[in-house]
């Protein structure tokens, strides 16, 4: 028979016989087709061969996808649906519990595109949960057109994927504890950031690292104590509005603290409008130096309030603000004390008692210094001597220096302040100018020696 006018194709088989394309066999002239000498079923059989021990489950279905074989792992797999031969297999999958969805895909991917994955399908088999892949394509032969069918395996994924889900569920699981914890850690800075507004810094730290661990320790430590307080406070703020007195009030306390901050002051606390602040604990630079850094607050404490006045009578608050200060060295106890339900890091001791007594004694606008620490910072301080007082609680007189100014280095070091790389000249007498230039050049050189050539 010619296709188009063409003969069809052949090879030879054996003893003179040929078999052409179209699957048809010739001895001769004679004709012998294949399907009429082969039986049907174990061309079948034998087809099916390699499915018949593979550990999918495994069907083979005509054209019209009725099936005509099944594997033993398909009755294994699928012991609910009985015998399946001459089955629709649409109807087999319905009889499973396959979605309708999967189904029309299976049906539709197959006419168009000769094959279909389905790569999960969840049934539920025995009670038990499972998720098997379906795969199958179009099969043919030109020999034997009972070969020309539909060829399928299911493939049991259950256990990989519940593998797939425990990983998505750890990772899941993973991801709400990052967020919880990244939710705890905001919530503990939030915690530690309006925590800090109530402490001194130094305080702060020391309690947010290992040097505050030992909240019991207390420390007997030679401290200078820094005591100040507005005068005439109540005159001041009686009748003042609320709003308008938290203005002042906060402004002032919020200027005279970061002062303090400025020249590692210790804020103890706030007591009303006084300010008690010490140095030498947790950080000290030795007794002079802690001396006169307190010196320093204390002397720009002074001018800062003058430069505040024009800001509070902008904000109608005319009276003039005048502030004494104290300020004395000696030893004191210095750590935490209060009961179990609440602690503050203080410093006792009679020091405390004398700065409170100092600026009492003290008149507006000036700062009255003990003469301990007159003997640690005389050399650069500018002061007047102020005789000797006997303050409320102590036996003996107490000799007093009013504190005008600091001379020499201390006035260059004041005038020429280095942050880092920043630089800031302030000089207010020119009999220092030839030393604050002596200082820069200082300075020059040794940022010359740390910058990169």
């Amino acid at each position: 028979m010619k296709r188009g006018g063409v003969a069809p194709a052949s090879f030879p088989v054996f003893g003179g016989i040929t078999m052409a394309e179209d699957g048809v066999c010739r001895w001769g002239s004679a004709m012998i087709n294949l399907e009429e000498i082969f039986n049907r079923s174990n061309i079948l059989d034998l087809s099916f061969f390699n499915f018949r021990n593979a550990i999918t489950a495994c069907y083979f279905a005509d054209r019209d996808l009725r099936i005509l074989k099944v594997n033993d792992n398909f009755r294994e797999f699928f012991p609910v649906l009985g015998e399946v031969s001459n089955a629709h297999f649409p109807n087999v999958l319905l009889q499973l519990g396959v979605d309708r969805q999967y189904i029309d895909s299976f049906a539709v991917q197959l006419r168009e595109k000769g094959r279909v994955l389905i790569p999960n399908i969840p049934l539920t088999i025995a009670g038990r949960d499972r998720v098997f892949s379906l795969m199958s394509t179009y099969t043919s032969d030109p020999s034997f057109s009972y070969l020309n069918g539909v060829q399928g395996q299911f493939v049991d994924r259950t256990e990989e994927w519940s593998l797939r889900m425990e990983r998505e569920r750890l990772m899941e699981e993973r991801l709400r504890d990052r967020e919880l914890i990244e939710a705890k850690t905001r919530e503990l800075e939030s915690v530690a950031n309006r925590l800090a507004k109530y402490l001194s810094p130094q305080i702060y730290s020391s309690i947010f690292s290992s040097r505050g661990e030992a909240s019991d320790t207390l420390a007997r430590k030679n401290l200078t104590i820094f005591f100040s307080d507005i005068e005439g406070f109540t005159d001041i703020t009686d009748g003042m509005e609320p709003e308008r007195l938290a203005f002042f009030i906060n402004t002032y306390l919020s200027e005279m603290s970061s002062i303090a901050i400025e020249y590692g002051g210790t804020i103890d606390k706030f007591i009303g409008d006084a300010v008690l602040v010490f140095f030498g604990d947790p950080e000290t630079e030795g007794d002079r130096n802690d001396a006169l850094r307190c010196a320093r607050m204390a002397l720009r404490m002074r001018d800062r309030v003058r430069e505040l006045e024009k800001v509070w009578h902008e904000n109608g608050i005319s009276k003039p603000l005048r502030v004494r200060m104290g300020i004395t060295t000696g030893y004191c106890t210095v750590g935490n004390f209060g009961s179990e339900h609440r602690l503050e890091y203080t410093v006792l001791g009679s020091p405390v008692n004398l700065a409170s007594r100092l600026q009492t004694a003290a008149e507006a606008d000036t700062i009255l210094i003990s003469d301990s620490t007159y003997l640690l910072i005389q050399d650069a301080a500018d002061t007047r001597p102020m005789g000797e007082i006997t303050p409320k609680g102590f036996a003996r007189p107490v000799a007093c220096y009013r504190l005008d100014g600091l001379h020499g280095s201390e006035s260059v070091q004041e005038a020429v302040t280095r942050v880092g790389r920043h630089v800031t000249v302030n000089i207010a007498d020119r009999r220092h100018i030839r030393e604050a230039i002596e200082e820069l050049r200082r300075i020059e050189d040794d940022l010359a020696r740390h910058l990169p050539p």
